[in-house]
């Protein structure tokens, strides 16, 4: 993958179109998916579309009563225990996914945090590059088998806000000078060099990876933001109603995820990251986050393979084959 792939396709679809219009007509009985997150927000609709459409679908939940409660309604679903922090959990989770599917069709990253306060989780790593990447990195590598075996495409649910840092190779457990924002900003940044150097190694076993920005979207995402944060910041009013420009739907947010895991116009390409249901542009550094794009150094493959073997390092997952 290089920055002139990094280009649109022409897509049907457009940043205001539905997860129900991308998946209108498709076919996936017989496919199983992997859906983190995959009982609220962004997860839900996920879930709700690929099931369906036909698909088994696993949904791996820190809090698996709740999911349960959820998906009731929702055909074709199971549970799993799974904490994203905690890399016992992490394997436990991997291990009875292999004991239960032969075969994996869709991985879907979709769990998240945003702009949590300070914590050190597990064996001292910041909590959101935990949750939101070395968690799934751990899953995806364990998982992998499956995988390969079922030419799987991997989604991972990146952000507009990867344009807040690259890696901060120096110190990226936030040692000193914590700032949620920053924090958030390179575990989302993490997310699209894990697509890049994920799709490097899995191609020739028909594993191709994406990262995308699903939209603006208020979801449970913001749930460790005080109200009075996001009525400054413009996204609700006093009464949590959402007022920002741009925002999209849960559905609408879902929409680029999907698109990304069953559009025929994907097929033979990955490692790339995409937003409002096609391939992103690059930007540049002077542009604003809201303008949309992805920052060179977040699909860098040199700073993908860095992070790649900085993540095996860190969590002592099961390396891919190369």
């Amino acid at each position: 993958m290089t920055t002139t792939d990094q280009r649109p396709l022409g897509s049907p679809f457009s940043a205001s179109s539905t997860a129900e219009e991308v998946m209108a007509g498709l076919d996936l009985r017989g496919a199983t998916a992997v859906v983190t997150g995959g009982y609220s927000g962004l997860g839900l609709e996920t879930t709700r579309n690929l099931a369906a459409a036909g698909a088994r679908v696993v949904v791996p939940a820190r809090r698996p009563d709740t999911a349960r409660a959820a998906l009731a309604d929702i055909a074709g679903c199971e549970v799993v225990h799974l904490d994203l922090t905690d890399p016992a959990s992490v394997r436990a989770a991997a291990a009875w996914i292999h004991d239960s599917v032969d075969r994996l069709d869709l991985l879907m990253a979709v769990a998240g945090v945003m702009a949590t306060p300070e914590r050190h989780v597990g064996p001292g790593w910041e909590s959101q590059l935990a949750a939101n990447h070395l968690g799934h990195f751990t899953l995806t590598c364990e998982l992998y088998p499956l995988l390969a075996d079922g030419g799987a495409r991997v989604v991972v649910n990146s952000s507009a806000g990867h344009t807040l840092t690259d890696i901060r190779w120096h110190d990226p457990h936030f040692r000193t000078g914590y700032d949620k924002w920053l924090a958030y900003g390179q575990a989302k940044t993490a997310n699209a060099l894990f697509a890049v150097h994920l799709d490097a190694l899995g191609r020739d076993d028909g594993v191709r990876a994406f990262a995308l920005h699903p939209g603006k979207i208020i979801t449970g995402l913001q749930r460790e933001m005080a109200r009075q944060e996001q009525i400054d910041r413009g996204w609700v009013d006093e009464h949590g109603n959402v007022i920002g420009a741009d925002f999209k739907t849960p559905s609408q947010g879902a929409a680029t995820g999907l698109w990304a895991a069953t559009s025929p116009l994907l097929d033979d390409r990955g490692g790339l990251y995409l937003e409002d249901c096609d391939i992103a542009t690059v930007s540049t550094p002077d542009q604003h986050m809201d303008e949309g794009g992805v920052r060179e150094y977040a699909i860098n493959p040199d700073s993908a393979a860095r992070l790649w073997e900085l993540s095996l390092a860190t969590t002592g997952a099961t390396p891919i084959p190369r």
